[in-house]
């Protein structure tokens, strides 16, 4: 985790001062370069060129598997992250995830009502080819919290570390929307101890 939270560190430097000098080539800045790349021209001779956009948005649906006291059980929600693009292939994203679940027979008591709520930000890598599929990878790391139903004792009101790492695939539908599939791991700090989880979601992107 000293790790994740390095990488966050020294991705947060590189992408203020590369944010500060603006990227090489036609255009002179992050705004000026895409929308120039956009412009030139939508097609490329082997497919689709959406040049790349300094913000983009995301929204949709999320299904986790928690594994915070050693027996799983899931939650389901939305997520939304706004990322800042530096240049075309690095971005610093910010997300949110909030989840709804039931610990069926997994806790003690059982049947508790769950829910979770996630904050993290890091950096992302894209991929930009010229076609409608554009994969990424990222790393975040931040806060996580749990509330139970049970408002005493162990599962109650927890908050703690947490970070993930993955990456998922965006398919353009058009110059600025787009659809998401992405999967992650998950990694929380509760109990003294590091527990992982498991989390796939899907949605919209827009970019502008």
């Amino acid at each position: 985790m000293r790790h994740l939270l390095g990488l966050l560190g020294i991705t947060i430097l590189l992408a203020v001062s590369a944010s500060a000098q603006g990227p090489e080539g036609t255009g002179g800045g992050n705004e000026l370069g895409s929308k120039t790349s956009r412009n030139s021209g939508s097609a490329s001779s082997s497919g689709y060129d959406w040049g790349y956009s300094p913000w983009q948005f995301s929204l949709g649906y999320q299904y986790n598997q928690i594994n915070l006291t050693g027996n799983s059980f899931s939650t389901n929600g939305l997520y939304g992250d706004l990322v800042r693009n530096i240049n075309p292939w690095l971005g610093v994203e910010g997300q949110m995830g909030a989840g709804f679940g039931n610990t069926g027979t997994t806790t003690s008591p059982s049947n508790l009502n769950v829910k979770n709520l996630f904050l993290a930000g890091g950096p992302r890598i894209t991929l930009r080819n010229h076609t409608r599929f554009e994969p990424w990878v990222h790393s975040i790391a931040g806060w996580e919290h749990f509330k139970f139903t049970q408002t005493s004792g162990v599962l109650g009101s927890n908050s703690g570390f947490g970070g993930a790492a993955g990456g998922g695939m965006d398919y353009h539908l058009g110059e600025r929307t787009s659809l998401r599939a992405s999967a992650d791991e998950i990694w929380t700090r509760f109990f003294s101890t590091t527990q992982r989880h498991f989390q796939i979601a899907g949605g919209f992107v827009y970019n502008f």
